[in-house]
């Protein structure tokens, strides 16, 4: 159950409504997700988010797959279900096969266990791998 109703077209400001017009321009799609539409509440952080995903999931120097796919594994990190859902949807619509996205759970899952193991360890940085 969302804390916030989810707003139908309806209901939208027209700040909301151009954010919306926006989504499904860029988008090339009639359909706004549940995100979208709670987030539409507040129009100035619905344009801010929008904005900010537009650019990062835009053209840049990894491809459109990959961003994807590091979607996925930070909102299987942080507990995100429905971040989970929407990113391995829109990774399967870029292309994403079977064999990919089970090789990207298997990472997933090593880089839990690694990560808590090195955690519980209190392992030390190696001097090799200190940046700057």
């Amino acid at each position: 159950m969302a804390t916030t109703p989810i707003l139908d077209d309806e209901a939208l400001s027209p700040e909301a409504r151009a954010v919306f017009d926006d989504i499904r321009a860029t988008r090339k799609t009639d359909f706004v997700n549940n995100f979208w539409r709670t987030l539409a509440h507040d129009p100035a952080l619905l344009a801010a988010t929008w904005n900010r995903l537009k650019e990062i999931m835009g053209p840049g120097a990894l491809d459109p797959l990959t961003k994807e796919l590091i979607y996925i594994a930070v909102s299987v990190a942080n507990g995100c279900s429905y971040c989970v859902h929407s990113h391995t949807a829109a990774a399967k619509a870029k292309g994403m096969t079977e064999a990919q996205h089970a090789e990207l759970l298997a990472v997933i899952g090593m880089a839990a266990q690694t990560n808590a193991l090195v955690t519980a360890l209190q392992t030390p940085v190696d001097e090799a791998f200190q940046i700057g």
